[in-house]
Order: C-alpha cells, then structure tokens, then sequence
C-alpha cells in the first residue's frame, strides 16, 4: 500500500490573512482598532514577510488601511454599506421566497432543512457564542436563496458573506448583558420566517423579514 502524503503545507501569507480576516470578521479586531505587522506575526508564529502581504489583500477588500510604518487600521463598517447590504439581502430573500412559493413540490424539505439550520442556533444562542451564532446566522438566509434555484442570486448572496457576518457579530455585540436575550429572540424571528415559508406566505415573510433586518438598521444607524 501507498504511503499517505502528507497534507498541503498552508503557505504563510494565507495564513496571516486567514488569522487577521477571521479577527476582523468575528469581532476580535472592531472598527476603528489600529493594528501591527508584529501583532499577527507573533500571534501566527510567522515573519513579517507574509502578514505584510496579508495586509495588502485585507486592504483590497476594504478590510484594512494602511498606514507606513505605523501599521493598518480595521475599516468600520460604515452606515451606507451596512444599509446597502441589508437592502440586497431583504429584495434577494423576498425574491427567493416568492419564486419558492409559486412551485411548492420541495416546500416541506425545505421546511425541514431550515428548521434543522434553527436547532444548530440554540446552541450557540444559549453559550452566546457570537461567532458560530453568526455563522448559523448566515447559512439559515444563504439556505432561503439557494432553495429558490437562482444560481445567479445564489452566487451573488454568497459575495455579501463576510459582511454579513461581520454585521451580524456587531449587531449581537451591542449590550453585551442582553446578548443571551437577543440572540433567542433571532431564534424565534428565524421561526417565524419558516412559518411563513411553510405557509406560502410570501407577503408575511416579507413583512416578517423586514422587521428581522430592522434590528441590524437601529445597531448601524447609531
């Protein structure tokens, strides 16, 4: 038999991005936190070299700005950006909704689907684990498109992924005393959503859908 290969060696820059993309995104690095080349290095066990790198593709996705010899500061998320993607995220949900409504022969399996995506939540509401929160969040809405059977608006959903956690992250920072409430709360507003899936109720989920995403709009318009 064979031996194994071993597994692909991660070259270090990936690294450094992927460490640095993943603070920023689940809230380790807020807005506005100014951070260092020797910060990630140290904390990734890596030269400069790569981090430097890292930094420069965080900053082409507007993630980063670089400041010489000083070191990068973490974009916040603005209140236009954040409006614009909730503004996509409610025409492309509505939309995914009304198109499975009109051929409902998959409806109970999808039913079925999102319900379980709402059990994967409850627990990471109940640890208020913020960033596998977000992450369920993300894949419960993504899962709604990508039942409707538009590949385009599938693949297009999937280009907001990263804002949308990182907006989700800091929806659910906003008074940390009541995360455990909030996040139940996005538990059942997730519950009510697939209610009116299950209904063909394409006008209700659009309703329910729109006060859901008008918590995010009262966290980024402060």
């Amino acid at each position: 038999m064979a031996d194994t290969p071993p597994p692909a060696r991660v070259p270090a820059a990936d690294r450094a991005y992927e460490l640095t993309k993943d603070l920023i995104l689940g809230g380790g690095l807020p807005g506005g936190t100014l951070i260092s080349e020797g910060e990630i290095a140290e904390r990734a066990s890596l030269s400069r070299t790569p981090v430097r790198e890292a930094f420069l593709r965080l900053q082409a996705e507007g993630l980063l700005q670089l400041f010489p010899k000083r070191g990068a500061v973490v974009v916040p998320v603005g209140p236009g950006e954040a409006e614009d993607v909730l503004e996509l995220r409610e025409a492309l949900e509505s939309t995914a909704v009304r198109r499975i409504t009109r051929r409902p022969d998959g409806l109970d399996a999808l039913v079925r689907q999102l319900s379980e995506l709402i059990d994967q939540q409850r627990g990471p509401a109940r640890r208020a684990d913020l960033g596998a929160f977000a992450d369920a969040d993300e894949a419960f809405h993504r899962g709604i498109v990508t039942a409707s059977g538009n590949e385009l608006a599938g693949r297009f959903y999937g280009t907001l992924r990263d804002r949308q956690r990182r907006m989700a992250v800091q929806l659910l920072q906003v008074r940390p005393e009541r995360q455990a409430e909030r996040l139940a709360s996005l538990v059942e507003e997730h519950t009510v959503l697939v209610e009116r899936i299950a209904a063909c109720d394409a006008e209700g989920f659009t309703a329910a859908l729109r006060a859901h995403l008008d918590a995010h709009r009262a966290v980024t318009d402060r």
